[in-house]
């Protein structure tokens, strides 16, 4: 099990305007110190943690922050709308467009994604899956 997901930021400001662009509405809540970002959907108490958590946050060797060739994160939305809302507002909130929402030929046929940016170059993906909507075949 993935217990966590850290991206790293030189400009914590800027990536908190990006990512809550569209983490909370798909649940998360943020803490912010001075180590950085930590997003994390919520747990009620004598509950077991969700996972993973997502943490933005400078570099500990101090070198400036770069995205990984290959890497992705992926959130998943709830639905097909939400997936074009939360991508139209993360490229609002700084984010850069790595592929408009829609369905890939190379995926599944209720698989409908879109990628972005995150202004330090992370890739995020953000997908749904929802059975009860239609697929890339109708």
């Amino acid at each position: 099990m993935i217990a966590y997901v850290t991206v790293g930021a030189d400009d914590i400001a800027l990536a908190k305007r990006f990512y809550t662009a569209f983490l909370p509405a798909l649940g998360y809540g943020l803490e912010e110190g001075p180590e950085g970002l930590s997003f994390a959907l919520p747990v009620e108490r004598g509950q077991v943690l969700v996972m993973p958590e997502f943490y933005v946050k400078p570099t500990f060797d101090g070198k400036p922050a770069s995205a990984g060739n290959g890497a992705m994160v992926a959130f998943e939305a709830r639905n097909q709308r939400q997936v074009r809302d939360l991508h139209a507002a993360a490229l609002a909130a700084g984010g850069s467009d790595e592929g408009a929402p829609g369905f890939r030929a190379s995926y599944g046929p209720k698989f409908y994604v879109g990628y972005l940016r995150d202004p330090q170059g992370n890739k995020i993906a953000l997908f749904s899956s929802n059975p009860d909507e239609p697929g890339r075949d109708g």
